[in-house]
């Protein structure tokens, strides 16, 4: 059982399965901050996301590169997002996505689909299936960690669709340690929904009890 899930880390430098390991214990990190609404998910983020743009360029995932260049660069603005305050208040709270975020969130998805297809055409990457299912997932990671960044609720929602996709899917392209990573954040990121609704409904009693 073992040797078939591990198997592929036969050809693999011991450089690299330490890098994913560390990759994949700082994204753990980083979604566990998520869910606690703690500033610290975007450092931690920033580390994960930084070596698997490393690897997944060695490994000419381009679809995957991409999604975590895009993570490392919104976890910088996100970083800052979060720390805007008026005063003592934080200036961007738990919140509900707007009409116009939902908009901007289709616009989103269909460039980055669009995107991420045209780069494959390019580079002739459309060989196996998973390959077509890299250009939809990008999409949504994309409207997950923009929503991420901007604190809106629904970021959960998109975060587990994905996720639940990519248990299968890392482990079809050979990772497997990564692919385990997301059974936990597809947990984890339904527990975090259910925390950030309940500090998103508190907020709002205090709002109607201030009224």
């Amino acid at each position: 059982m073992i040797e078939y899930f591990f198997s592929q880390y036969a050809t693999y430098s011991t450089l690299d399965i330490i890098l994913e390991i560390v990759a994949v214990i700082f994204g753990l990190f980083s979604v566990w901050y998520a869910k606690k609404d703690d500033i610290l998910v975007f450092p931690t983020g920033l580390v994960s996301t930084f070596i698997y743009v490393y690897l997944l360029w060695k490994w000419t995932l381009w679809g995957d590169m991409m999604i975590n260049g895009y993570y490392f660069i919104m976890s910088i603005y996100g970083w800052y997002h979060w720390t805007r305050k008026k005063g003592d208040t934080v200036e961007f709270p738990i919140s509900v996505i707007s009409n116009h975020e939902k908009r901007i969130a289709i616009i989103i998805f269909i460039f980055t689909v669009a995107f991420v297809v045209s780069v494959y055409h390019y580079f002739d990457k459309f060989t196996t299936w998973y390959a077509y299912v890299d250009t939809f997932i990008t999409g949504i990671f994309f409207i997950g960690m923009w929503l991420m960044a901007k604190r809106k609720i629904e970021n959960w929602i998109f975060w587990i669709i994905g996720d639940v996709i990519s248990i299968p899917l890392y482990f079809a392209k050979g990772f497997t340690f990564t692919s385990f990573q997301y059974i936990i954040f597809t947990i984890v990121a339904v527990y975090g929904y259910l925390e950030w609704k309940k500090t998103l409904n508190s907020s709002s009693k205090l709002e109607l009890y201030k009224s």
